[in-house]
């Protein structure tokens, strides 16, 4: 993507200083929910990305995972898999604890979300990867079920948490934009 490209999607999250404490920089994504030309573009991007990467399913994290994972998932035909908090899939699920700032928190994932293939390609999607906890537990609880995290996918990288390098020592990444 070229430089211009990433300046316009940039341009598109609305940057709110203070939020959601003092001294932080939350990035607000759904400016470019809003903007139907953004956000195709991002998908479009996103399709000419991976159209060609041989992957069986894509994998969302909770809860804006999905709206990237879906609409990717939608354009190259490929079923969609949800990884959600605890108590929200009504199935037979797979758990991963993972530590916050402050204590601890699980994802989960259904036993079949694969439909019990191995080595299934994933592609894991999210809107942000920070510190990458989050990631690193979807990540695990891919490979518990004997598949393969082919690269997870991020909109944003915020390159000063350095969750990127941790993540990378369990699959390929890719962000669409660094902050």
């Amino acid at each position: 993507m070229m430089k211009q490209d990433k300046k316009y999607l940039l341009d598109s999250i609305r940057a709110i200083e203070n939020f959601p404490k003092e001294g932080i920089v939350f990035r607000d994504i759904t400016t470019l929910l809003n903007n139907k030309e953004a956000f195709s573009f991002l998908i479009d991007h996103l399709v000419e990305k991976y159209k060609n990467s041989n992957i069986d399913y894509i994998a969302g994290i909770e809860s804006r995972g999905f709206i990237f994972g879906s609409a990717l998932s939608a354009k190259l035909k490929l079923p969609f898999v949800p990884i959600r908090k605890p108590g929200k899939l009504p199935g037979k699920c797979l758990q991963e604890m993972y530590s916050l700032e402050y204590g601890q928190d699980v994802l989960e994932i259904h036993v079949d979300a694969f439909n019990n293939t191995k080595n299934a390609r994933i592609l894991l999607m999210d809107d942000l990867i920070a510190t990458g906890g989050t990631a690193i537990a979807a990540v695990k609880l891919i490979q518990r079920l004997e598949a393969n995290c082919i690269e997870a996918c991020f909109l944003l990288n915020l390159k000063d948490l350095d969750g990127d390098k941790q993540l990378s020592q369990l699959t390929s990444v890719y962000s669409v934009l660094e902050v």
